[in-house]
């Protein structure tokens, strides 16, 4: 089974990477770009298993590891 998790700063979190690329498309001429939120994804490959657990084991991956709670939320989905 893979897991696809997105990962993204919080939206009373600053980006100064999204800052970042949203000027640089409008050097590009890009204008019609308004705003930019850069994040992470991660894919893993797991066992198959109940989704259920799989996805509380998930879950806390993400909560442990893969982002910080602090600044950054997280969603993902699961593909048999």
């Amino acid at each position: 089974m893979k897991v696809k998790i997105f990962i993204s700063l919080k939206p009373t979190v600053s980006d100064p990477q999204g800052t970042t690329i949203k000027g640089a498309l409008h050097k590009l001429g890009f204008n019609m770009v308004n705003d930019v939120r850069a994040g992470k994804f991660i894919e893993l490959d797991i066992e198959d298993g109940e989704e259920s657990d799989i996805r509380l084991q998930v879950s806390e991956m993400c909560q442990k590891l893969l982002s910080n709670p602090i600044i950054e939320d997280f969603e993902f989905e699961l593909e048999k």
